[in-house]
């Protein structure tokens, strides 16, 4: 069993294997969030390591205020959305005025069921605007609640809310258009 307490304390007192406890237990919650965030697996591989060094280099000033969980993933949505500006800066200056959106066309045939379809829905979320699959990523997929995502995202939590429910609604349109019930 994972002990968030007993690990920080061994890290902070020197004992620097014990971090890779950490990577362990988080590296499928930061890759979550990365994989929803950004497109391409080299850019998530790279931005994964980054949020593990500053996690390292910041653990000293974790406060405890939330679970440990939490603020991995406040660090690592942070560090893309830094990624991203830098990338892509003309596009999300302003993530509140991207709200812009439509989905690329699909065929009859890229329906499919199980596997692909778990697929077909990531791929429907990757095309969500920032924001919104964001905020779905981490409250659905990561099952965070909303004060959790209002503190990774910084957005209030009225406007979690918002989003949430107008991603659902894209998400929800969009897979009726292809004839899902």
């Amino acid at each position: 069993m994972f002990d968030e307490e007993k690990v920080i304390y061994d890290i902070l007192k020197g004992n620097l294997n014990t971090f890779q406890i950490v990577v362990k237990q988080y590296q499928n919650l930061v890759y979550s969030i990365l994989n929803r965030m950004l497109t391409n697996e080299e850019d998530i591989e790279d931005v994964g390591q980054e949020v593990f060094i500053k996690v390292f280099e910041n653990l000293k000033s974790f406060k405890k205020e939330s679970k440990l969980s939490t603020w991995i993933a406040k660090i690592t949505y942070n560090i893309a959305i830094n990624y991203l500006k830098k990338e892509v800066k003309k596009k999300y200056d302003n993530l509140e005025d991207s709200i812009d959106f439509q989905f690329t066309s699909e065929t009859p045939e890229s329906k499919l069921i199980g596997k692909e379809f778990e697929e077909y829905l990531n791929k429907l979320i990757r095309e969500l605007p920032l924001q919104y699959r964001t905020v779905i990523t981490l409250y659905h997929l990561d099952e965070l609640n909303i004060q959790e995502v209002h503190k990774i995202t910084k957005f209030p939590e009225g406007t979690v809310k918002v989003y949430l429910l107008r991603a659902r609604k894209l998400l929800k349109e969009k897979l009726q258009k292809d004839g899902y019930p």
